[in-house]
C-alpha cells in the first residue's frame, strides 16, 4: 500500500490533471528512492483539498480495479497446487492465503479444523478449488 501511494504521489500533472502511476507490486524489485519520495510528499502537501480528494479517488478506483481484475483472474497451476499443499497442512491458513483477508470463510475454516481436522482440510479444498 505504501508502494501504491509513493507511486501515487509522484504522479504527473498534465493541465491540472493527474494520472497516477500505477506499478504492480510484482514489478517492483528495490524500494523507491528517498529524495523522490520526500519531494512527492512536499508536492502532495502542496495540492489544494480539491486536488486532494481527486487523488484519494483515483487511488480507490485503481485499487477497486485491481481486485476485481485479482479476483475474476485465475491463479497459475503451481499456486493452485502449492494452496491444496498447505490445505492438506493447514487449512484455515491456505484459506486466507486464497482470499487474500480475514473474511467468513476464514473462520468457519478454522472453527472446523479446531473442531476436526477433516471437515477443515475439505472446506478448504471446496474454497480453493470451488473458485477456479
Amino acid at each position: 500500500m505504501l508502494i501504491l501511494l509513493s507511486f501515487l504521489v509522484i504522479g504527473t500533472s498534465v493541465n491540472n490533471s493527474f494520472a497516477a502511476l500505477i506499478v504492480p507490486a510484482t514489478s517492483v524489485t528495490t524500494e523507491p528512492d528517498p529524495a523522490k519520495v520526500k519531494e512527492a510528499v512536499d508536492a502532495f502537501k502542496n495540492l489544494s483539498k480539491k486536488e486532494k480528494k481527486e487523488r484519494a479517488r483515483e487511488v480507490k478506483k485503481e485499487i477497486k480495479a485491481y481486485k476485481a481484475a485479482k479476483k475474476s483472474g485465475k491463479d497459475a497451476d503451481t499456486n493452485t497446487l502449492l494452496l491444496v499443499i498447505l490445505a492438506i497442512l493447514l487449512p484455515p491458513l491456505a484459506v486466507y492465503l486464497h482470499e487474500g483477508e480475514i473474511n467468513n470463510r476464514f473462520w468457519i475454516s478454522l472453527l472446523l479444523t479446531l473442531l476436526f481436522w477433516l471437515p477443515g482440510v475439505i472446506y478448504a479444498l471446496i474454497i480453493i478449488l470451488g473458485d477456479n
